[in-house]
């Protein structure tokens, strides 16, 4: 029994491992984006991304344009870094494209 139900719990703890994805989400600006001139920032949190410490301003970014789109999401890069510091430090990366 004992056997059987340490056997579950590593197939639930592998495939929630293997199962992960990587938030991202889009927000259009006016008429969005109208070429491909992308800027490019990282944000900034502690502890599993529930306190920020820095965070980028899209409207900075965007330098003036009226139609823009951020896509902001966390990269490979960004979860294994949140990985290694073992959550306490969690980026999240901000594109503008014009």
């Amino acid at each position: 029994m004992i056997k059987k139900s340490m056997k579950m719990m590593s197939v639930v703890f592998a495939a929630s491992m293997l199962l992960t994805s990587c938030y991202s989400y889009t927000s259009v600006v006016g008429s969005g984006a109208q070429g491909n001139n992308e800027t490019t920032s990282w944000n900034h949190y502690v502890i599993f991304g529930l306190a920020p410490v820095g965070v980028s301003d899209s409207k900075q970014m965007a330098k003036g344009a009226e139609n823009y789109t951020v896509r902001t999401r966390q990269t490979f890069v960004n979860g294994l870094v949140s990985a290694i510091t073992f959550g306490l430090y969690s980026p999240t990366t901000t594109t503008v494209i014009k």
